[in-house]
């Protein structure tokens, strides 16, 4: 019997790198001049750090996580998103002691179980940054420049960002539109007891 990949899942063949390297190198340039420095994250998570933070009763949740039980008897999960991830990270290691406001961005892959189609697969490629200890106008503001600097480095024609818009979770959405589709790329979390958060997350839905 011929072993297969798995569907949803892609190898990006040697001849496919390098549109790749370029794409992630642009972001570490842009990045790193807004003064935002790299985490990597696991991509393996105990499960209740995406129950608790993406909400038990969402469809990512209860739909789409790839879920297991350890041999420890502990519940699992392959990272859907990174914000949780960098969150956790900034606070087990107390970064916020040594410096309140940390800027940092992340990239690699994350793990939905949706139905694949195309520019959508199962596990995809996402390019993060993540503002902790503020949720002030400026760094929204920083977020969307930085946004804009990193379309220009990678020459994305024809972005548009639409305007920011606020719902019943106090949560500000930005969503940039290209002509290939549509781009979930920031948000700003105001809740009561959470590390307040500025987020900007890219995915990379096709690599010419």
């Amino acid at each position: 019997m011929r072993i297969t990949a798995i569907k949803g899942f892609s190898d990006i063949l040697p001849e496919a790198v390098q549109p790749w390297q370029f794409v992630e190198g642009k972001a570490r340039q842009v990045f790193s001049s807004y003064n935002f420095s790299e985490i990597r994250i696991p991509i393996l998570e105990k499960t209740e750090l995406f129950s608790r933070s993406i909400g038990e009763t969402t469809d990512i949740v209860e739909k789409e996580m790839y879920t297991f039980t350890d041999r420890d008897g502990s519940m699992l999960t392959l990272r859907p998103e990174g914000t949780a991830g960098v969150v956790r990270a900034y606070v087990e290691s107390e970064m916020y002691k040594t410096e309140p406001v940390r800027k940092l961005y992340y990239m690699g892959p994350m793990f939905r179980r949706e139905r694949p189609q195309k520019g959508r697969m199962r596990q995809f490629h996402q390019i993060g940054a993540e503002a902790l200890g503020r949720t002030d106008p400026f760094i929204d503001a920083e977020m969307l420049l930085m946004l804009r600097d990193f379309f220009a480095a990678v020459g994305l024609e024809g972005a548009e960002l639409l305007g920011l818009a606020v719902d019943e979770r106090e949560v500000r959405r930005v969503l940039a539109r290209n002509d290939q589709g549509q781009l979930q790329v920031g948000e700003v979390e105001h809740r009561p007891g959470v590390v307040l958060v500025a987020h900007l997350a890219v995915e990379v839905l096709a690599v010419p």
